[in-house]
């Protein structure tokens, strides 16, 4: 668990330097899902060996919200998928490190472009349906942002995920209650959205997002659910932000890089756990 942790400590620093050289970029969110991407890829998703596009006979992950890419560059490069260094060329001219993630390049752990957003509800169930008509019992994974539910899309995709009962899919709402023009209930409330995924016959978990132990006991136990004839969401809260304390919990850091003196303000409350790429 500390591994995890420090893990995740390191993923805030890269996160903020990334978005700090490029000058542009979404750290908010990004910062606040460091634990679930931690836990996720080293710790709860079994993964084969390097990278295959299809996905076959291992766990696989979508990203819905693909803004929050610095959070899984940081994630794929620590994990082994590309080098380190190329962290170094985030949204930089002929980088394969887009600002959302893309396929067209080739960068391993990237099976879909997103950054529509609404898009990756259908795009994870279409991959789980096709894991059972493949007879393979591995796991889709899936991050949404609470502020993109406002896309009616997804919630065609919830309602038809339920009535084909595909339970092999564990879909988690990163849920901050923030949005790029204000909070949820400003913008586009979210009232009752436990009750909401209820309605549609989904198993609703709820965790703490930036809580590690809390995340990997809340994964492992979404996936005791699986094959049970629901799909499963995680209602995740986090804290946008989350780690600096003058950028948590504020909508305005959703799409800011930080300036010279933010971003010494902000290494300095994020310690330096396995060295900087």
């Amino acid at each position: 668990m500390e591994d995890l942790k420090a893990i995740a400590g390191q993923t805030r620093r890269d996160i903020i330097r990334m978005v700090y050289d490029a000058q542009s970029g979404h750290p908010g969110g990004s910062l606040g899902c460091a634990e679930f991407f931690t836990a996720l890829y080293f710790g709860i998703m079994k993964r084969k060996p390097g990278f295959n596009m299809d996905g076959e006979g291992e766990d696989v992950f979508f990203l819905s919200n693909g803004h929050i890419s610095p959070v899984w560059y940081s994630t794929l490069a620590r994990a082994g998928y590309f080098p380190l260094e190329e962290l170094k060329t985030f949204r930089k001219i002929n980088s394969r490190l887009q600002g959302h993630p893309t396929t067209h390049e080739g960068l391993p752990g990237i099976r879909v472009a997103s950054g529509s957003l609404g898009q990756g509800m259908s795009v994870a169930i279409g991959a789980a349906l096709s894991k059972k008509l493949n007879k393979d019992n591995n796991i889709v994974y899936s991050l949404h942002g609470d502020g993109e539910l406002d896309e009616g899309q997804n919630w065609e995709a919830i309602m038809f995920a339920a009535h084909h009962k595909v339970d092999n899919l564990i879909a988690t709402i990163d849920w901050n209650g923030q949005q790029i023009d204000g909070t949820t209930e400003k913008v586009m409330s979210t009232d009752s959205l436990r009750a909401k995924f209820e309605a549609f016959n989904w198993h609703v978990l709820e965790m703490d997002g930036n809580d590690m132990d809390a995340v990997v006991a809340g994964l492992h136990n979404a996936r005791s659910f699986v094959g049970k004839g629901r799909p499963i969401v995680i209602l995740m809260s986090t804290v946008m932000g989350y780690g600096v304390d003058f950028m948590a919990g504020n909508f305005e850091w959703h799409g800011v890089a930080p300036n010279d003196e933010q971003l010494g303000k902000a290494l300095a409350q994020l310690p330096r756990t396995l060295g900087d790429y």
